[in-house]
């Protein structure tokens, strides 16, 4: 392979705006966010609604749940199409340079290590498929280096890889779960299925709802990531709720009617239960890939931007190795409490800077980035602000749990910040319309 080509292939504008020519339409945009939401974690979530609560209450739930996230990743992926930025790249705009090294930091460390918990689940899943089904025990720790190897490898390659992923697993897995479904209800009345009993522990319909946004809410705030690729924010908005309010809720349903028809939580057990072998389970294992490479892919993003003078493909390679690692670690059992505590800080990021854009969209211009402030101060007194309410309104152990407000801690991170910053950015600032014309003039 050539120098030329080698470059042509993991080219991945991670340090500049994505061209107008590279930019994808709403339906491409849409593969890739429901291979980014879109996997084993998914149909677990879904199997758990469907055990602890009724079957109207876990439609009810995922609708609100993945709605919410449609808002709050349309919200985020508007800026990054508007400006064809990565997310750490559009925090600059808001928090600073130093402040956006944060945020980089912030999410890398949060990112990789949330890939190294799936790459856990995948190990785990695969070991348990390989000893069913042909009685073959391979330990799980080379099964989760397998997995390891295989996500870094399309992360390394970059948004391409990732669609292209994206584009066989969805469709993959679409069929398999309506396959399933369609298995099910020839079985079983939708009567039975609705008065089935509960087979988990019990839940409400609001600490689903929380449960829902929890489990993505880092992904929408990271939207720009993705975004970035978009021709237009109308092609950003459409598929953020395609992906979200559309794969994900679907998937959450389809999962909690199955757990309800075969009186099983474990996505693993019904498959195998259903008869569908190896091959549905190499579906639900392909789903996994599309979704943590994503977080590598992200991850990557944010180091690109501290470490300037490293090519993506490197800090995406050491990223894998951190996160591979980490699951071999045992990440899962010994690292959670972090990672949740992480998880807190980064809402606030996607309701900072897109209340920032709001106020003063003229800014967000890549020809004026290297003229940002190094940090500043009120934005990130904005983000400790709206860290400390989401710690507040976390459950112990992991939080305070000294109030609620929205029942996701996420959200309600997302919410104060955004507020806090509109003050900010329209009263406690300069007069944006100055600094707008003082842009215009440099830039001109």
């Amino acid at each position: 392979m050539t120098e030329r080509s080698e470059k042509k292939l993991v080219k991945d504008y991670e340090r500049e705006p994505v061209p107008q020519e590279k930019r994808k339409g709403w339906l491409t945009l849409s593969f890739v966010w429901m291979g980014a939401v879109i996997a084993l974690s998914a149909t677990v979530l879904g199997g758990t609604l469907g055990g602890g609560l009724s079957l109207g209450a876990s439609i009810l739930a995922s609708f609100i749940g993945t709605f919410i996230l449609a808002v709050l990743s349309a919200l985020c992926g508007i800026v990054g199409a508007k400006t064809g930025l990565s997310t750490s790249l559009v925090s600059r705009f808001a928090l600073g340079k130093y402040g956006s090294y944060a945020v980089s930091i912030v999410i890398a460390i949060a990112l990789f290590g949330w890939f190294g918990v799936q790459v856990d689940l995948f190990g785990s899943s695969l070991h348990y498929i390989l000893a069913e089904v042909f009685s073959i025990d391979v330990p799980p720790k080379a099964l989760v280096i397998l997995g390891g190897v295989l996500m870094t490898t399309t992360a390394v390659i970059g948004y391409k890889a990732i669609e292209k992923l994206s584009l066989l697993a969805v469709p993959l897995l679409g069929l398999l779960l309506v396959s399933s479904l369609i298995k099910v209800m020839g079985d079983t009345s939708f009567t039975e299925i609705r008065n089935a009993p509960l087979v988990g522990d019990p839940l409400t319909i609001g600490a689903s709802v929380s449960l829902i946004i929890g489990s993505l809410a880092i992904g929408a705030i990271i939207g720009p990531d993705i975004s970035r690729y978009a021709r237009s924010t109308k092609d950003a908005v459409i598929s953020s709720f395609v992906g979200f309010f559309g794969g994900f809720s679907v998937v959450l349903i389809i999962a909690a009617i199955l757990a309800k028809a075969t009186m099983k939580v474990d996505i693993v057990e019904i498959m195998l239960e259903l008869g569908w072998g190896t091959a549905a389970m190499g579906i639900l294992i392909l789903a996994q890939w599309t979704t943590n490479d994503n977080n590598l892919y992200s991850s990557a993003l944010g180091f690109s931007v501290i470490f300037s003078k490293l090519p993506k493909f490197v800090l995406t390679i050491m990223a894998g190795f951190i996160g591979t690692a980490m699951a071999i670690g045992g990440i899962y059992e010994n690292f959670i409490p972090f990672l949740v505590f992480l998880s807190a800080l980064i809402p606030p990021i996607g309701g900072i800077y897109v209340a920032d854009y709001l106020v003063n969209p003229s800014k967000y211009s890549y020809r004026y980035i290297d003229r940002m402030k190094r940090v500043d101060v009120m934005s990130t007194i904005v983000w400790v602000a709206a860290a400390a309410v989401a710690f507040m309104t976390t459950p112990a152990p992991n939080g305070f749990g000294l109030f609620k407000l929205t029942g996701a801690s996420g959200l309600d991170a997302f919410i104060i910040a955004f507020g806090l910053q509109l003050i900010v950015a329209k009263f406690l600032r300069d007069n944006p319309s100055q600094r707008n014309d003082q842009y215009r003039k440099v830039g001109s």
